[in-house]
């Protein structure tokens, strides 16, 4: 929803803040966490008009008059609403609006949202439904516009490919505040026009391009992406990441997401190293609704800084008003200061942060962990429905694996999952033959994965082994949240139990879901491109939770599975990964045989 700019409010923020004019509302008694200053100020008064901020000091009853809300902060701290610097609403599996119904209580009033995954089923129209979903919110929620759709050319097929032209209208809209992560390192180093021109419209824009390096290798493919100009990067797992990062300009985003935990090998740069914390950004990337009820969403990844040992102010800012000065927002957000939006939250304690209340835009919409205001659900058009076509009914067959003619064993490439990160690493694996078929080896963790083809009904299924799940019993899980080009992802210790999960989500128009022993165990019905739920929040978690229940059930023990699941075809993310077109070497960026 629109707040007026602060040129347009700057009159009657003068009046307030001058006593001429009586404020709308005032936090009154409150200790001041000034991110500019570090500093935390007791005795403090906060005059609102606007939905803006027109005076902070010691005592604001000259802004008050008979129509004044005036609130009694009573001692306790007042802290700017959060920022999530980077993140994928569809993660949450629900709306943006559900994202924000589910956020707002936890204390974030800011997010900049990158929707390449619904751009990569649905295009340009996706995406300018999240934005248009986005623009509708009392709090401020900014649109990356995605850059690479599909993520890596040549190596697989999304259902829809975005132009620079494409991006540069996209960069037009108002809600669009840069461009989403720049998933294709190779391409910038090597000078993939593409990727170049996308990079050059958005700097003649004046807005953010958001980065994305995944690669430990921070040698001349790194310096090459630095050189094309991305200005952050949230794939960082160790300390030396941050500390390359931030020493050549750019800003290193920590990221805590519902299965990656990456704050706290990095933030030693910080603790121990001394590096200056105004260049590191919180952020989630990616959590899921269970989360976002139950444990919470910036207050979090905040909370978990402070237990690293960061000082309370200095994460805070890291959540606020670093955030916002890097997406070029600072005379808007981020920080309890004249002329910026009214974005706070009242807490009794910086270090375990309850968020007891939270304003944005000068109105308040929750207190002690509860919703308070209004917010009408969106309404998603029929097209952004309907997009399963799987062009056949799948049969256990379709998840045969052929060994060489006349082979007993075969050395098989097989995909590894690390529990709470992104990459995986490239397993080989010695596996039996019957009848002309490679067998799994439940013994040993290994079991099938599949991708199946969605987009355009070819009927196509590429088929792999992986390992770390931990299956120990017939069963299979099958996901159309297959980040990034979302076909179909199936993982399953029986064929069977594949085969009717794939064919479940075909019947339901995509989710989430378990089968074991031709028994359906849980689902997550996902009607909006396959990837997001038009239920509320806390239904989904529920359902979420029934799904991560039936994953325990089949044996699987790892955390947020179906997170590492979900990330199996992205095939961005070192070392390997599978697509449509079939295994992926992320290190080469290059297509590889299943046998060695």
């Amino acid at each position: 929803m629109p707040v007026p700019t602060w040129t347009e409010a700057a009159p009657r923020l003068i009046d307030v803040a001058m006593g001429r004019t009586s404020a709308d509302s005032v936090i009154r008694g409150g200790k001041w966490v000034n991110v500019y200053s570090g500093e935390i100020i007791p005795d403090t008064d906060i005059a609102i008009t606007m939905g803006r901020i027109a005076y902070v000091g010691p005592d604001a009853g000259h802004t008050v008059g008979d129509q004044t809300r005036v609130i009694e902060a009573n001692g306790r701290y007042m802290v700017p609403g959060l920022c999530d610097a980077h993140m994928h609403v569809e993660s949450g599996m629900v709306t943006v609006t559900e994202f924000a119904r589910a956020v707002i209580p936890h204390g974030t009033t800011s997010m900049f949202i990158d929707p390449h995954e619904i751009a990569n089923v649905l295009g340009l129209p996706g995406v300018r439904l999240m934005h248009d979903d986005a623009a509708s919110l009392p709090i401020n929620v900014q649109v990356q516009v995605p850059s690479c759709v599909p993520s890596a050319p040549g190596l697989e097929n999304a259902g829809a490919e975005f132009s620079v032209e494409d991006v540069t209208e996209a960069l037009t809209w108002p809600q669009t505040c840069g461009l989403g992560e720049m998933m294709n390192f190779p391409g910038v180093a090597m000078n993939d026009p593409k990727m170049i021109g996308e990079i050059g419209a958005t700097q003649l824009a004046g807005k953010t391009v958001g980065g994305h390096y995944a690669s430990p290798d921070l040698g001349l493919m790194f310096h090459g992406y630095v050189a094309g100009g991305p200005a952050d990067d949230h794939e960082g797992t160790r300390k030396e990441d941050p500390i390359a990062r931030i020493r050549q300009g750019m800003r290193a985003m920590l990221r805590l997401g519902s299965a990656w935990y990456d704050v706290a090998e990095q933030i030693k740069a910080v603790t121990e190293d001394g590096l200056d914390p105004r260049n590191f950004i919180l952020c989630t990337d990616d959590s899921h609704s269970g989360t976002l009820v139950h444990e919470g969403h910036m207050n979090r990844v905040v909370r978990h800084a402070i237990a690293q040992g960061v000082k309370p102010v200095t994460a805070i800012q890291m959540a606020t008003l670093n955030t916002a000065q890097h997406f070029g927002m600072e005379r808007d957000v981020g920080s309890i200061a004249p002329g910026r939006r009214a974005d706070i939250i009242l807490t009794s304690d910086l270090p375990t942060l309850p968020v007891e209340m939270v304003m944005a835009q000068g109105e308040v919409l929750a207190e002690n962990g509860v919703l308070t205001a209004d917010i009408p659900e969106a309404n998603y058009p029929d097209f952004a429905k309907g997009t399963v076509n799987l062009g056949k009914k799948l049969s256990a067959d379709d998840f045969n694996i052929y060994a060489p003619e006349g082979a007993a064993e075969v050395t098989a490439r097989v995909i590894g999952v690390i529990e709470n990160q992104a990459p995986t690493r490239a397993l080989e694996a010695s596996l039996p033959v019957k009848d002309g078929l490679v067998q799994m080896d439940n013994d040993r963790d290994i079991c099938q994965i599949a991708l199946v083809e969605r987009h355009r009904g070819t009927g196509g299924v590429v088929n792999g082994f992986v390992s770390g799940f931990g299956y120990d019993t017939p069963c299979a899980i099958a996901s159309t949240v297959a980040h990034d080009s979302h076909h179909m992802i199936v993982v399953g210790t029986s064929k069977e139990d594949m085969a009717a999960a794939a064919n479940h989500l075909g019947k339901v128009g995509g989710g989430i879901t378990v089968f074991s022993q031709g028994q359906e165990l849980a689902t997550v019905e996902l009607a909006i491109a396959g990837l997001m739920s038009d239920e509320r929040a806390e239904v989904v978690a529920n359902k979420a939770a029934s799904m991560v229940a039936a994953m325990e059930n089949c044996g699987c023990k790892l955390n947020n599975a179906y997170m590492q699941h979900s990330l199996l075809a992205l095939v961005v993310i070192p070392e390997i990964r599978i697509s449509d077109l079939g295994l992926v070497d992320v290190t080469k960026f290059e297509k590889v045989d299943l046998f060695v």
